[in-house]
């Protein structure tokens, strides 16, 4: 009944018959109304809380904070089928656009967080600040004050020393890889190897602009340096912070490797991502920090704010920058200026690193009701990557091929994630990959619960 309600409730603010920072009725109230115990409607009102779209004012009520998108499609636009079996780019999408109360696929993080009285507070004063001649065209590399800003970011949290000069805006990590994908060749890479299993958008992202790729295996080190070194290729892509999706950390060992193999000639492509979430020890220094000649960094606030910003940087050695700027030139003149003006203000007033406190926590007990969740309905399943990061992947034993057909039919009952397969070149064990940071604990549960159900019919 909680969760009935609760999914009501939900429609009722999507549709804007509750509107943001609308009060709720009283538990007491609403209980009474329904003719159902006050207990049912707390519940639903805690679920509603932990999915960020209502939130305790005290003796002012329950109020409405956040207001979900509408999920279901207009009639003639009806949403493209999900074909698990045949990944391409355009799969990401159509899951994305499907229907399904309980959504478990990673890269996303607690979008109800984003700090929405910070930004306003902060564009408020942009704006009034901003002379006319701030709204004309901008450096294509970035606006000054918030490369100022990154640069101070990543020396804090990333151990990077990088002057401001040396950072490129880019419109995340995605435009970062379009990039590099279209100067490296000038230098002579005409291939990139990239981790296996890896993110399959990346692997695709630099293929779309022309660049080969190349598999090399990860273990529970991180990549196999002596493998890459054996592919031959000339450039590597890696996720040393907190590898995607098995969440493994570059080992040390494998660090002093991947630095003798880029001394001998070797370009790395380093996506420092999920870098800011990590949960149980102190976030590992990038390779950046202590590596600059053979580097192309890249990162971006997708995972700590939200994606719809587009807002990432790219910090290349200096033969490449001009080239780089250039490449940025071409291809949109630059990334908006407003956002990177509100963007600094938030990092320089401390409103980022205080979002980012605030939304850590709330990772940190979402990722520890899903590692419970596992633990419950698929106790036969390995759980990697549960130190860092915003998804957790599990493996477990079967025939390659099976983790699509559960991925498949966990979305037929109506929970969204992602087959591990997808980001596998060569064979593995089949597997899943699951975000936590965007559903709330009973969210988790109730979705976990179901692929148990799935992967063990009638129970185990």
């Amino acid at each position: 009944m909680s969760a009935w309600l609760a999914a009501r409730v939900t429609d009722a603010i999507a549709s804007g018959a509750l509107p943001v920072g609308g009060r709720l009725p009283t538990s007491r109230d609403l209980a009474a109304e329904l003719g159902v115990s006050r207990g049912v409607v707390t519940e639903a009102y805690r679920r509603l809380a932990e999915g960020g779209h209502v939130v305790g004012r005290g003796r002012a009520g329950t109020v409405v904070a956040h207001a979900p998108p509408l999920t279901s499609p207009g009639p003639d636009t009806p949403p493209p089928p999900v074909r698990f079996a045949e990944p391409d780019l355009g799969v990401f999408g159509a899951l994305r656009a499907a229907e399904a109360p309980i959504d478990l696929t990673p890269g996303v993080p607690d979008l109800a967080a984003f700090p929405r009285s910070a930004w306003l507070r902060s564009e408020r004063a942009v704006l009034h600040d901003l002379p006319p001649g701030g709204l004309g065209y901008s450096d294509p590399a970035g606006v000054p004050v918030f490369r100022a800003a990154v640069a101070a970011w990543l020396a804090r949290y990333r151990g990077i020393t990088v002057a401001a000069e040396e950072i490129v805006v880019v419109a995340g990590v995605a435009q970062a890889l379009a990039i590099l994908a279209r100067v490296l060749p000038a230098i002579g890479v005409d291939r990139v190897a990239v981790e296996d299993p890896g993110s399959f958008g990346a692997r695709r992202q630099l293929e779309a602009w022309g660049m080969p790729t190349s598999p090399v295996p990860v273990d529970a080190l991180g990549l196999d340096v002596a493998a890459l070194a054996a592919d031959g290729a000339p450039a590597v892509l890696v996720t040393p912070a907190h590898q995607f999706p098995t969440g493994v950390l570059l080992d040390g060992t494998r660090r002093r490797d991947l630095a003798r193999w880029a001394d001998s000639g070797g370009w790395i492509l380093e996506d420092d991502y999920d870098a800011e979430h990590r949960y149980d020890r102190a976030p590992a220094t990038a390779l950046r920090a202590t590596m600059t000649d053979r580097i192309c960094y890249a990162g971006s606030l997708s995972k700590t704010l939200a994606p719809a910003l587009r807002v990432g940087w790219l910090v290349v050695p200096p033969r490449l920058r001009t080239t780089v700027v250039a490449a940025k030139r071409d291809l949109d003149l630059g990334n908006p200026t407003l956002p990177q003006l509100v963007l600094a203000r938030l990092m320089d007033s401390g409103d980022l690193e205080r979002h980012l406190r605030s939304v850590r926590s709330r990772h940190r007990r979402r990722r520890d009701a899903m590692v419970a969740a596992l633990r419950t309905h698929l106790p036969d399943a390995t759980i990697h990557g549960a130190a860092a990061g915003l998804h957790l992947t599990v493996t477990y034993d079967g025939d390659p091929g099976s983790d699509v057909e559960v991925a498949a039919a966990a979305l037929e009952r109506g929970v969204k994630l992602h087959p591990l397969s997808w980001h596998r070149s060569a064979d593995g064990a089949p597997g899943l990959v699951l975000g936590y940071a965007a559903a709330s604990p009973s969210q988790i549960v109730d979705g976990v619960a179901t692929v148990g159900d799935v992967r063990h019919p009638g129970g185990r």
